[in-house]
């Protein structure tokens, strides 16, 4: 049983900004921080213990060394730590991509395909992104658009403002526009197709890599359309479900919760600050912050003002 502070992993992406650390805390001192990767076993970015015994450990280590029951009944179908929760801002337009689904990732590149959402924190006015197509549209005409840079024209924009939720499901064409900072929760998964990267070039000034014949493979190509409703929570699916918690410090200072045997709990801290409590742990939360609570940990409490996403597994 443990409440866990975690350190996350850096990205420094080209299309990144610094509201990261200006704005989130982020101890970082390059030029560009595009991504921090919050609660993470993947190995191309792995999260770390702060506090307590398992200090300067990685989450993955702390995982190891205790069993695979701190993360919960629910978890015990998945081979590996289900979820990755990052942040992100966006000073640029990322390039328009799609994921592939467990079955095509796991035989195409060894690891597991991405589901995700995106809950966006902040956001310059007039800021949108691309979600999925305006229209079906078939496999020749999606190929043709993309050789001739008239991809965009047939894909859906979404104008979006602080507290909007999207839920992207592997095969989604989408991308997210420049002046928008977000937090996703995803699959374990570090898999994505570029299509269309506005011709962009990287670090060594060539032209980064697009990967369009794999992407006509597994992109859908109808508009989006979700028949189930998620509600209560702001998001579900059969790896991670997503609760918003807020509280304002005046009407709603102190809320409490419970972690069972069924599935560890992810706290992302987006706003606020305060102190979390559980067992003899109490640790002090600002904005940035994440937590990890393993399985079977019992009552929990978080005082103070907050806007944070709590994600299970169920």
């Amino acid at each position: 049983m443990a409440l866990l502070k975690l350190r996350p992993s850096y990205k420094d992406y080209l299309w990144g900004g610094h509201r990261l650390v200006e704005k989130y805390n982020k101890e970082f001192d390059g030029d560009i921080l595009a991504e921090s990767w919050e609660l993470s076993c993947h190995p191309d970015g792995p999260s770390y213990v702060v506090n307590g015994s398992y200090a300067g450990k990685t989450l993955q280590e702390y995982i190891d060394l205790e069993g695979k029951k701190v993360l919960g009944n629910n978890c015990q179908k998945f081979e590996e730590f289900p979820i990755l929760a990052k942040f992100i801002d966006a000073k640029d337009n990322l390039s328009i991509q799609v994921h592939p689904d467990n079955e095509y990732a796991l035989k195409n590149e060894g690891q597991y395909g991405k589901t995700e959402m995106w809950y966006i924190m902040d956001c310059e006015e007039g800021a949108f992104l691309y979600y999925g197509f305006k229209k079906e549209v078939s496999k020749e005409e999606f190929e043709e658009r993309i050789k001739t840079d008239t991809l965009l024209e047939v894909l859906n924009a979404v104008p979006v403002q602080k507290g909007d939720v999207l839920f992207i499901e592997a095969g989604t064409i989408h991308a997210i526009g420049k002046g928008i900072v977000i937090a996703e929760i995803q699959q374990n998964s570090n898999v994505t197709y570029r299509v269309y990267d506005f011709g962009r070039v990287g670090k060594d000034g060539k032209k980064r890599e697009l990967h369009i014949d794999k992407a006509v493979e597994v992109t859908n190509r109808v508009p989006i359309s979700r028949k189930n409703t998620c509600y209560p929570h702001v998001a579900s699916c059969d790896y991670f479900t997503v609760d918003c918690l807020n509280m304002d410090g005046k009407l709603i200072s102190n809320v409490k919760g419970s972690v069972n045997e069924d599935s560890f709990v992810s706290i992302l801290i987006m706003e606020g600050e305060g102190t979390i409590s559980c067992g003899e742990e109490k640790i002090p939360y600002r904005k940035g912050d994440s937590f990890f609570m393993s399985a079977g940990s019992g009552e929990y409490e978080i005082n103070g003002s907050c806007e944070a996403l709590i994600t299970t597994v169920e």
